[in-house]
This record gives C-alpha cells, structure tokens and sequence, in this order.
C-alpha cells in the first residue's frame, strides 16, 4: 500500500493581515496531516503564498513601496501564523521563489508546445479582488458598480491582447474525467455545482496581462505577465521540484491526494487546474475539496463589514487548541459555519472543561487516592468494560474512512461519544463503592485509563499540546503514540508510574 500522503492548503494572497478563514484552512489541512501521520504515512504538507498580480502590485503602490518588499512583509506574516496556529506543515511555498518561477515558465512552454496557447484579444469583466474573469451573465449592477455574482466583489471592464488557453477544448474531456472520478470534487454539492457549469459552456480563458507588470513573465514575450491563477496553481508541483518528474519528491508526492480549498476558489481548482495538467500530459490531483465560510456570527467576513475575525485575537483570549476543536468539532465540514464568543465559550465549558478535562481530572484523581499513582492489575473485563473499550478498536477503519472521505465532523462526534461514554462508564461504575472488591475497582480504574489514552491519541490530531499533556500523564511522547495502537486494550503497563494532572481547561464565566 501507499503511504505517502500529500496535502495541500490554499496559497494564500498576502494582500491583507490574515484572518479566520486562512486559520481555518490551514487547521483543518494540520488535522487531516497529522492524522496521517498518526497511521504511519509519510506525509508532505504544503502552504504558502501567492504573491502576484494586480490587487499585489496595487496594495504595494498605495503603501508606497516595491511590490516584492510589500509580499516580503506581509508573507512572513503568513508564515508566523503556520507556527501561532501550530502547522506541522514540511514546505512554505512563495510564488516570488526561483523554483516556481521555474515551474510555471517551463508549463507555460509544455502548453504552447502543445498548440494550448495562442495570442488574440480579451475583453470582458474582471475582479482585481478575485483576480478572475466573468461573464456578462455573471454580473450585476449595484449601487452604480458592476459586482460579481460569484463573489460580490467589484468588477472591471477590460480590454487588451493576450495569450489565450484553449480551455473550451477540454469541456467533454473534462466532462469524461469528472465521470471517471466521482469523488475528485467533494463535497457532491460541490461536484454537482461544477459539472453544471462545465455543461452550460467553456469559452477560452484568458492567460495573461499587459496592463501590469507584477507577475511572471510570458517566455519569450515580456510585455505580458503570466495570469495569476496559472502562475498560482502551478505551486503545488512547483513544491515538489517540477519540472524535474524524476526527482524522489515528486515521484513519491504527485499526484496530490488533496488539495484543501475554500468553495470561493473552486472553479479555478476542479476546472482550469485539471484542464492545465491533462494538456501538459501531468495527472491531476486525487481530491479537490471545497469546504465552507467561517462566518461572523451569521455573515460573511468582509473588511467593508467590519466584521472580519482575527484568529491570533481569538488564540490569546481562549487558546490554541479549544479554538482548534471548536472549528473541527463545530463547523459541519463542507458547510459554512460561524463562530462567535457565545458559542466558542459554551464548547470550551461543556465539550472541554466537562466532559474530557473533568474525565482526566477525576479518573486520575482518584487513581492517586486509591493507586498511588500507579497503573491498578487489571482482572478479567467485564461485558461492560469491553463494550467500552472495542467502541474505540473495532471502529478503527470506520474513522480511517471518516478522514478519507474528509468526513471530518464524524470524527469529532465519535471521540465525543467516546468521552461522554467514558465519563458515564466512570459514574455508572462507582469504583468509590467498591473498595470491599479490590480487583474490580483496579479494573475500572484500568479500563478508565485506557479510554483516556486512546481518547487523546484520537484528539492528538485535533489538540496536539493538550493532548499531549495528558499522554505525558502515562510517560508517552509524540514519537510513541500510534493510531494503530488504539486496538489495544492492555497497552498500560501494570504497577508503572503515571504522573498528576493539571488542570486542562478553566471554565469560563459566563454572565446571564
């Protein structure tokens, strides 16, 4: 079996400070990651971002300095944020860099070998914000500006020459290749949403500008720039040393398994991308899934709102890791979703301070009145015990297929089960009346710990330093945990040392 596995983040436009959109991404990505790796896969992780075009090169102009000093600014910010939000993620692409200049100019020369690319004029609706092209059908007018149905954003008449991608010829192909691979495009809404718009029509797509100079430039005609989106897309082989398709990290990495997007950007991913790569002769992406907005409160964040949440402001006041578990566990994935103070502080209280930090605190608590801190002899398992124990073993392919299939909010809701059960075993149990019957109190204080061990190997991926807190309380490090090893019901050592806890999560107060 194959077990390299890679994953892809959106590369970001670095024309503004980050915001919980970009954390979102970029945590989720981090989940799917480290979950991998947790099942023994050899896993490349890809960020970055994306740093040309026109809304680059105007933010650079309005702020006064050279574009490229603008993205050196403002991607490093991007690339702080990867450690905030805790990333494990192996490369940080630019689209400035050397190696993907590379890329994109020698797919660029592939495309017009292939009779891809030919030069005309273009004319038509275009986003600076998108950095994308609309038809008339598209557009709306309001409030005396054209804006885009897609996206909202403002739109631009545009005239000028250039190159032109033959994109109207690869409709059927891509009809072919959509039908060939039903689970390319997730969610099937998703899916549904682009093979409709690939059936009403593809017109050729315009591939490169004049009217800016910020940008790659067209090989052998420097009077154009590369348009962004080709230039963009391209980072996810150029990470991986294209053109160089003999070199050991792209053998190993491409075709990527997933790349992780926003549903805003969908169209350039599930059809210009592939249409790309099926003509230079590359094999496209596995998966191309396109999850919701995090919304504020009920709307979506724009800076003309106001209402954009900034996920290092949300970090310092609740945390990393609740702010992690909280996007995962309570944004339907796939679904737009929103977050605010209320909701975030009700997760934290009920699913994180009640039910798994009151677990840890008390199991082990009372293992140190009972045990001395030392891992009870188990004796045989009752029904009960095992009903517990196999709810995490004999589900273990059940939740390798939750993550492949990006099912990410069942994963969350079974470790929750997992906890609400645990606790309930604990209560149900009642080792404090037991202490007439040594071995079968030793036996729910085992069975006990062996639910949170496994619960936070489950969480690991989720809540990497938390959970990592309670597994030192069993003397386990990062290196020593396992998916694999969940199967496991006797995998604590009898009479070994386990170490108090802390507190995990505080309740917070909240006022009527």
């Amino acid at each position: 079996m194959d077990k390299n596995y890679f994953i892809t983040t959106p590369i970001y436009y670095p024309s503004a400070k980050p915001h919980m959109g970009h954390a979102y991404s970029s945590i989720v990505s981090d989940f799917i990651a480290r979950f991998k790796r947790l099942d023994g896969y050899n896993v490349e992780f890809l960020t970055g971002t994306d740093e040309h075009g026109l809304k680059i090169q105007r933010a650079a102009e309005k702020n006064g300095i050279d574009p490229k000093k603008f993205c050196d600014e403002i991607s490093e910010i991007f690339r702080n944020l990867s450690s905030i939000l805790n990333l494990s993620n192996t490369d940080f692409i630019r689209t400035t860099e050397d190696r993907h200049i590379k890329s994109v100019q020698h797919l660029w020369k592939i495309l017009e070998k292939k009779n891809q690319i030919y030069l005309s004029k273009y004319s038509g609706w275009y986003s600076v914000s998108d950095e994308a092209f609309y038809g008339d059908n598209e557009i709306k007018e309001e409030d005396g500006f054209n804006i885009s149905l897609v996206s909202g954003s403002k739109v631009e008449w545009v005239e000028e020459e250039s190159y032109f991608f033959k994109l109207s010829e690869w409709e059927n192909k891509l009809l072919k290749f959509y039908e060939e691979n039903p689970k390319f495009i997730l969610p099937v809404s998703r899916r549904n949403e682009v093979v409709s718009f690939v059936k009403s029509g593809l017109k050729d797509l315009s591939i490169s500008r004049k009217s800016f100079s910020w940008g790659i430039k067209v090989p052998n005609n420097n009077d154009h720039v590369i348009y962004v989106w080709l230039d963009a897309l391209t980072n996810y082989i150029s990470a991986l040393n294209y053109p160089d398709i003999k070199n050991i990290k792209y053998k190993d990495f491409w075709p990527a398994n997933l790349h992780m997007i926003g549903k805003d950007i969908l169209r350039f991913h599930a059809i210009y991308w592939p249409a790309f790569l099926l003509a230079a002769d590359i094999p496209p992406p596995k998966r191309v899934y396109g999850h919701g907005w995090i919304l504020s409160g009920d709307e979506k964040m724009s800076k003309s709102k106001g209402n954009i949440l900034d996920p290092i402001e949300i970090i310092d006041k609740y945390g990393l890791d609740p702010l992690r578990y909280y996007l995962l566990k309570e944004v339907s994935f796939g679904s737009d979703g929103s977050i605010t103070q209320d909701k975030l502080e009700s997760c934290i209280n009920s699913d994180l301070a009640n039910n798994y930090g009151n677990l840890c605190q008390r199991v082990i608590s009372f293992n140190e009145k009972n045990c001395n801190l030392l891992v009870p002899e188990k004796n045989n398992f009752e029904n009960s015990d095992l009903d517990l124990l196999n709810k995490v073993s004999n589900n273990i392919n059940t939740m390798r297929s939750f993550i492949d299939n990006q099912e990410l909010s069942s994963y969350t809701s079974f470790i929750v089960d997992c906890m609400f059960d645990t606790n309930k075993y604990f209560n149900d149990q009642e080792p404090w009346k037991k202490k007439s019957d040594i071995k079968r109190l030793n036996t729910i204080i085992y069975v006990s710990l062996e639910m949170i061990r496994k619960i936070s190997i489950l969480l690991n991926p989720i809540m990497p330093d938390t959970s990592l807190k309670v597994l030192k309380v069993f003397n386990l490090n990062q290196k020593d945990i396992n998916f694999e090893s969940i199967k496991n019901h006797e995998s604590l050592k009898v009479n070994s040392s386990i170490n108090k806890i802390d507190i995990l999560f505080k309740k917070i107060e909240k006022n009527d």
